[in-house]
């Protein structure tokens, strides 16, 4: 048996601590032989057992029950700490090491470093005995707790800096949330900035609101929780209701007058019925008469459309399902357009459609309950190459109708991914006006949602502006002209598998061209395209793009130029459905050949590095223009550069 007796170490200040009894007895030792039973005796009377004969030490679960043991016994304590006039034996290096915060009071140099017993502050002794037991153990059972405590040691973890915990307890919280307590939680939440445990509470809110808002836990929030909640538009309760839950509010705090003006300035009086507003908020005496006049006279005068809605809000999950009781009021062929279903579709059956015509409703969709949604995704019939003009319209009451797509002026097929600005919405129109090939719209399926995702629309076009590319296959993007051995080779993403039979897209010069056609109009600026460079050809070309594929506007023009490998083209921002290649010239036969096409382009092509081999490869197209071009390039590079910093 080997005895260690270590008294004392000194720290930088040269201050003195008994902390062999502590760390020793945390230590393992590894003998000589692998069966020897020897072991290592610590001043605490600790003992830890060798090492088995595999050579690996893995004592982890005695180290957590020595520590443990430290904290039951006290043993070894060289601060106290005082907790509501009761005293709390603990070990500074433990503590040191657990929390930056007790770190920073322990070894800073100050007073607190020579103290031996240090008073914490508001701070419960109950809650801090519980965030002792983790500090030394690593452990707690939340569910055994009652709740009022859980929220103290989560107050006590945000206080001493134990992050982990403080995420813990707030995961936990989340799946504890009830209609009773997460006024509670959000009070906490809030006090502490805990922003994703506020997220959570607030959306439980939301979906419950009627009966959280006549919770006493409300009336116990702080004025800006308050204020925070009653101007979400997710809030999904009778206006009067709110109102009511407001007046209580106010009541319970008659001292914060300047904050109950606050609060009622974010209730929706518009929303409310006017016998509401003249026997229930008039007597209240908490809303100017002028402001109820201006909200009788805005419900009068606006159009429904126009008044700002509460709705419910489910972040990435389609509403229009049966699951939430969503309805298809016109439309033929109406019963698989709400399954889900969007690849059990042919010529007779799978969709629904409506005729096309001045007169026809299109196919009318109402939600369950009103949602707040910022995205649509349809299929359009696409087992031939036909195209679709159509817009969607939104409503509260099937009276007042807002359009928030319009691609009646252009072509459209197969699946069209739509985003527009939040909008509380109670029906969904989608009205075809125009088929390439019969006077029949047909829709396959539709879904709605709110997406967190993030987009990027037009104002004025409300076209959607993408990052990435678009010109894809996974994106529906088809090639409707041009020779190729696979069809859509010029967009199947592959830059480096080709040859001179295979991999590219062609048309004969003077005939034809290669087209591209994007499953929906998008706001473009840029293209990237590779041009076969097998060997030293160069070729001449112009791009022209267009929306319905009869008129046409060229944003390239390179039939003045020698160009090979990859184009870059950079143009105006503007709706793009079709784009057209069209070859001029090929230095050694009769054919344009194009391997790759994207749009936009993508960004590590635009740097500046990007540019520059770009223009090296479109300008070398004979070694007497070699220097020029390398000197053209560097100074368009230098100036990419300085423009970008």
């Amino acid at each position: 048996m080997l005895v260690l007796r270590i008294d004392t170490v000194k720290d930088s200040f040269g201050l003195q601590y008994p902390i062999s009894q502590i760390v020793l007895a945390l230590m393992y030792h590894v003998y000589n032989k692998p069966d020897d039973a020897n072991y290592v005796t610590c001043l605490t009377g600790l003992t830890l057992p060798h090492t088995s004969g595999s050579g690996e030490v893995q004592h982890i679960n005695y180290l957590a029950e020595h520590i443990g043991n430290l904290y039951i016994t006290g043993e070894c304590s060289d601060i106290t700490l005082k907790v509501e006039g009761r005293l709390v034996p603990a070990h500074r290096v433990i503590l040191a090491a657990r929390s930056q915060y007790f770190r920073a009071l322990l070894y800073n140099g100050m007073r607190e470093t020579r103290d031996s017993e240090i008073e914490l502050v508001d701070t419960s002794f109950s809650g801090f005995k519980v965030l002792m037991k983790y500090i030394y153990t690593g452990k707690l059972s939340l569910s055994s707790m009652k709740e009022e405590l859980v929220l103290e040691v989560l107050g006590l973890a945000h206080k001493y800096g134990f992050a982990d915990l403080e995420i813990s307890i707030s995961e936990y919280m989340k799946a504890m949330l009830n209609v009773r307590n997460v006024c509670t939680v959000y009070s906490v939440a809030h006090l502490y900035s805990l922003h994703s445990l506020c997220d959570v509470c607030l959306n439980f809110a939301d979906k419950h609101a009627p009966e959280v808002i006549s919770t006493q836990g409300f009336l116990q929030l702080p004025a800006n929780a308050v204020e925070q909640m009653v101007q979400r538009d997710s809030l999904c309760a009778p206006e009067i209701d709110i109102f009511r839950a407001v007046r209580e509010w106010i009541g319970q705090h008659p001292d914060q007058q300047e904050d109950a003006q606050m609060i009622v300035a974010r209730l929706r009086l518009s929303l409310i019925k006017l016998d509401d507003l003249l026997n229930i908020v008039r007597p209240s005496g908490l809303v100017a008469s002028d402001a109820i006049l201006d909200a009788i006279k805005e419900r009068n005068e606006k159009k429904s459309g126009e008044l700002t809605y509460r709705g419910f809000l489910l972040p990435n999950v389609n509403v229009v399902s049966s699951v939430f009781n969503a309805t298809v009021l016109t439309g033929e062929g109406s019963t698989t357009l709400l399954s889900g279903e969007t690849n059990r579709y042919d010529m007779e059956r799978g969709f629904t459609t409506h005729a096309i015509g001045d007169k026809n409703p299109g196919i009318v969709i109402q939600l369950g309950r009103p949602f707040i949604i910022n995205h649509i995704r349809l299929r359009l019939w696409d087992r031939d190459q036909r195209s679709y003009n159509y817009y969607v319209e939104v409503s509260m009451d099937q009276e007042v109708w807002a359009r928030v797509i319009d691609h009646s002026q252009y072509l459209c097929r197969s699946k069209q991914m739509l985003y527009f600005t939040p909008r509380v919405v109670n029906f969904i129109r989608i009205v075809g006006t125009y088929n390439t090939v019969n006077n029949s719209f047909h829709l396959v399926s539709i879904e709605a949602m709110y997406t967190s995702e993030p987009f990027d629309i037009d104002p004025v076009t409300t076209l959607l502006v993408p990052s990435t590319n678009v010109a894809t296959i996974a994106n529906n993007a088809i090639v409707v002209e041009g020779v190729s051995r696979s069809r859509n080779a010029l967009i199947n993403g592959e830059t480096s598998n080709y040859d001179w039979d295979n991999g590219y897209t062609c048309h004969q010069l003077g005939s034809g061209a290669i087209i591209v056609q994007l499953p929906q109009p998008y706001l473009i600026d840029s293209m990237r395209l590779l041009l076969w460079d097998c060997d030293d050809r160069h070729y001449s070309y112009y791009v022209e793009v267009s929306c319905d594929n009869m008129c046409w506007t060229r944003i390239a023009d390179k039939t003045h130029e020698h160009c090979r490998a990859w184009q870059i083209l950079r143009f105006e921002r503007l709706p793009v459905v079709f784009i057209r290649l069209v070859g001029t010239h090929n230095s050694v036969n009769e054919v344009f050949h194009c391997v790759h096409f994207e749009c936009p382009a993508q960004q590590p092509s635009l740097t500046p590095l990007g540019i520059f081999g770009a223009m090296v490869a479109t300008s070398l197209h004979d070694r007497n223009d070699e220097v020029d071009s390398v000197r053209n390039a560097l100074s368009l590079c230098i100036s990419v550069s300085s423009s970008t910093d």
